[in-house]
């Protein structure tokens, strides 16, 4: 499906959340190196638990954007069928979020 620019992508904090997803990368980087280096296992997946965390604030961040603008929008646009969509798209990505 082909998503309307205009309406989609993350709208606030972009510059944040991309610091943050750049900085979630060093501390991948950082696990691969770790491993590499024979560090202790419960080491690797205390760092393993801290890039989760900092991968869940980075989804509750986005999804915090995405109920700000686009189910907003959904709503304000009067569409039907859109606000079914918005809201069903929300609560499957919050029924695999809790998986």
């Amino acid at each position: 499906m082909v998503k309307d620019s205009k309406t989609h992508g993350v709208k606030n904090g972009k510059s944040s959340t991309l610091k943050r997803l750049r900085r979630i990368e060093g501390q991948v980087r950082g696990l691969a190196g770790m491993v590499e280096a024979d560090r202790y296992c419960i080491d690797i997946v205390t760092q393993i638990g801290a890039v989760r965390a900092a991968l869940r604030k980075v989804e509750e961040e986005i999804l915090r954007d995405h109920v700000a603008h686009c189910v907003a929008h959904a709503i304000a646009s009067g569409d039907k069928a859109d606000q079914r969509r918005k809201v069903a798209e929300l609560m499957d990505v919050m029924g695999r979020a809790g998986r």
